[in-house]
């Protein structure tokens, strides 16, 4: 099961359209001398949408790894958030004299200064179907790979593992990632939370099925809320659910409309349900 992204650069408006989406990666910079002047924007903009925030970097390689890296985290600031993913768009376009033992070098290296300076972030290496293949030689992408293959979404033409593909570039590039739903993505994205982000009320549809479900399940009764027949099927969403909430939601003075499913983030960041 897949769910649908895009990733956008200066090109792209600051306000795109997010319907449908769950993802979205933010072009940052590029090398050590450009910023993308849209993208404190696009970010909120994505972020105000719900959307998994990732920001990337494309690299030039005679740079340095530990430099172009640096330049990339520099100039984050404070659209860097717990659970944002950071990303190497692993190309070098027009960049003359560059070896494939310099470039496939030169991801690990940059990986690994990403990580060092950027700890608790997941890290992603994005590659082209023929660099992925032809070049690199150790299988190192950090945390996923997301490649580029213009084929049937989710279903590039490689054997290894992957994370995110990149399926089009008509009429942005668009993407789709190898999760479950988006909730099951944030949680990878931030997997030194201690509690499980609030998905969204959209998300909390009758008959969705997750482990998130069943451990909200048992928050709700540990804090008496129990308004379940039984506990068969917990990891389902179904009326239990919805009773017990709603007086979770009563217990803090809620009332009325306000009171009623779905959930909502402050009661949800208040029922701390650990992260699964």
């Amino acid at each position: 099961m897949t769910i649908r992204g895009i990733d956008v650069s200066s090109f792209q408006p600051e306000q795109y359209d997010t319907g449908g989406l769950a993802f979205v990666f933010v072009k940052r910079t590029e090398g050590m001398g450009y910023t993308n002047p849209r993208a404190s924007a696009q970010v909120a903009h994505g972020r105000a949408s719900g959307l998994v925030i990732g920001h990337y970097h494309y690299p030039r390689i005679h740079d340095g790894a530990a430099a172009d890296a640096d330049y990339f985290l520099g100039r984050l600031g404070a659209d860097l958030r717990p659970g944002d993913i950071l990303a190497l768009d692993w190309e070098w376009n027009g960049q003359t004299g560059v070896s494939n033992a310099e470039a496939d070098a030169f991801k690990d290296q940059w990986l690994a200064r990403a990580r060092q300076k950027a700890p608790g972030h997941r890290i992603v290496t994005y590659a082209d179907r023929s660099n992925w293949l032809t070049v690199d030689q150790n299988s190192n992408v950090g945390d996923g790979l997301w490649i580029a293959d213009y084929v049937t979404a989710g279903k590039p033409r490689i054997k290894a593992k992957w994370l995110f593909h990149q399926y089009s570039s008509n009429p942005v590039d668009q993407d789709v990632a190898n999760f479950a739903d988006q909730a099951a993505l944030r949680a990878w994205a931030n997997p030194a939370a201690k509690y499980q982000p609030f998905p969204g009320a959209s998300w909390f549809t009758t008959g969705r099925r997750s482990p998130i479900v069943a451990a909200m399940h048992d928050r709700l009764v540990a804090v008496g809320c129990n308004h379940y027949q039984s506990s068969r099927n917990k990891d389902v969403i179904g009326p239990g659910d919805i009773a017990s909430y709603e007086a979770w939601q009563r217990k803090f003075g809620y009332s009325g409309q306000a009171a009623s499913w779905p959930p909502g983030p402050t009661t949800w960041a208040k029922l701390h349900v650990p992260n699964v």
